[in-house]
């Protein structure tokens, strides 16, 4: 198999990095080569988060081109948009539908895109209502673990090997509600 590039992306606090790091880790329990590639901004403080993993039977470089990456996972539809040059023509776009004011907006010296919503569809994004499905496993906080659980439709690693990961990986007050966003994830991903 060749490398797979998956490039994930929102803003601090939304649990990107701990994201592409149960991605990574459930790449590697599938008996795959990874790299990884974080690029943390103002993560603190709301700003831009990236990671891409690269997974497969031989991961020469962790680095993504314009136009090389087989899937962007966005947590916010603003980033997706800010990173859809990456996308390979054919590739997937999975998306938060949520939106988040960064501070200069909020203040009033910057503004929104127009109709990021909109333009997304016309990429052929598939958004998912992924703080509702949060919600429904019981912890909001779980968003990132419901778009994994999504993205699992595409890839194909199996939910008991996930399960064993994030179980290896979240704190262990939340493994219960993490793998109930992960299955209802992959559950809305099955139903489209």
């Amino acid at each position: 198999m060749s490398a797979t590039t998956v490039l994930l992306c929102g803003v601090g606090g939304q649990g990107t990095i701990l994201a592409a790091d149960l991605l990574a880790r459930a790449a590697l329990e599938a008996g795959y080569q990874v790299k990884v590639s974080e690029i943390h901004g103002m993560a603190q403080r709301g700003g831009a988060v990236t990671t891409v993993v690269r997974y497969g039977d031989d991961v020469a470089t962790m680095v993504a081109d314009t136009g090389d990456v087989d899937c962007i996972v966005s947590f916010e539809t603003t980033e997706a948009l800010r990173n859809i040059a990456f996308l390979k023509d054919g590739g997937y776009l999975l998306v938060a539908d949520e939106t988040i004011k960064p501070l200069p907006v909020a203040c009033g010296r910057a503004s929104m895109p127009s109709n990021a919503r909109g333009k997304l569809e016309e990429w052929g994004a598939v958004l998912i209502p992924a703080h509702g499905i949060a919600e429904k496993a019981g912890n909001a906080k779980c968003e990132n673990v419901a778009i994994l659980g999504a993205l699992e439709h595409r890839l194909g690693f199996g939910a008991e090997l996930w399960g064993r990961v994030i179980e290896g990986r979240v704190p262990p007050k939340t493994v219960d509600a993490n793998k109930k966003a992960f299955e209802l994830g992959l559950e809305f991903a099955d139903g489209r």
